[in-house]
């Protein structure tokens, strides 16, 4: 009997190009989903580690239906935010400018960490408000609170974040109302709810082509060793293309993971999540978390940016399950 051959689809999607470094250690949002409620449309946090739940299926098609099943989940520790800005954009040729932008009166200390915060105010919100009826979206800018989780940093994150809602003024009103305030992640989102997860993934660092792409090795007779690629291309033209398997970095991109229910939001006082002996390479989580069904890319300590869904599933069921036991054994 002949050796089977198995075939399998190549690894790194071409989907995916240029395979390169992402240019900073937390994501970008290009895409917000539109909401008809005026709230933030994000929140970010910081992945502490992965558990397991027990917890009673109440999703109505499902075979089991009422039984308690266990599933993997992720923590994600989420401290509140801080709003210190708001920005104005504009309509232009080449996508949304910039019309004006107001900072909070009072900010914190850390922020001077990350960026030259300014001596005089030279915008209020009352200048801000005379430019309402060129503008066509309201952004917050708002700052993360590292001091306030387990591990010791302190240098915040600074990020945009999109208001849901049509109706400018009402946006301008919300942002307005939340400027040098703390945001919760209950005010932005419900348990059982639908999230987009963005971050960056666990860096590798510079690999071969059988790792980064999944190349069979060759022969052991090969003149050129076992791990390399076959050919580069044909000899005419002299080009190789953009397309063929090379070494090169591998990780560290940005990536998002759509469809992630959030099953639970808790308070470490309230429902103790960490074991006796803290979560590995973490520590313990002090301030409010999420738990998230399933894994989520990157390290831990790393900030996660999470949105509300932008294509949600067809008839998915959002109730939040009821979860009868949180693992606080051994746990990654």
């Amino acid at each position: 009997m002949g050796k089977i051959k198995r075939k399998r689809p190549r690894r790194g999607s071409l989907q995916y190009w240029p395979r390169k470094r992402a240019k900073r250690i937390y994501p970008r949002i290009r895409n917000w989903p539109h909401k008809k409620d005026t709230k933030l449309l994000g929140f970010a946090g910081y992945k502490a580690g992965m558990t397991s739940v027990i917890f009673v299926d109440n999703r109505p098609k499902s075979s089991t239906k009422g039984e308690e099943i266990k599933k993997p989940v992720t923590i994600i520790e989420v401290p509140p935010l801080k709003a210190i800005a708001i920005k104005l954009y504009g309509k232009s040729y080449n996508g949304l400018k910039i019309l004006g932008e107001v900072w909070a009166e009072k900010l914190d200390k850390e922020i001077a960490r990350k960026l030259t915060l300014p001596k005089k105010r030279k915008t209020t919100l009352a200048n801000l408000k005379e430019k309402l009826s060129d503008a066509e979206e309201i952004r917050v800018l708002a700052c993360t609170q590292p001091k306030l989780t387990g591990f010791g940093k302190k240098k915040p994150e600074i990020m945009e974040f999109a208001i849901g809602g049509e109706d400018v003024k009402a946006q301008f009103e919300y942002a307005s109302s939340i400027l040098s305030k703390e945001i919760l992640v209950s005010d932005v989102f419900k348990e059982g709810e639908l999230l987009d997860i963005h971050a960056i993934t666990i860096g590798k660092g510079f690999q071969g082509v059988i790792k980064r792409f999944g190349i069979r090795l060759q022969s052991h007779k090969a003149e050129k060793g076992r791990r390399k690629l076959a050919t580069l291309g044909p000899w005419t033209p002299k080009h190789v293309p953009w397309w063929t398997p090379q070494a090169e970095q591998m990780g560290f991109r940005t990536r998002t993971e759509y469809n992630k229910q959030l099953l639970k939001i808790g308070k470490s006082k309230e429902t103790p999540i960490t074991p006796k002996s803290g979560l590995s390479h973490y520590g313990k989580v002090k301030s409010q978390y999420v738990l998230v069904a399933g894994s989520v890319p990157g390290p831990k300590k790393r900030l996660i940016r999470f949105t509300h869904a932008m294509r949600p599933k067809k008839g998915a069921h959002t109730q939040p399950p009821e979860i009868t036991h949180i693992s606080l054994g051994a746990q990654n």
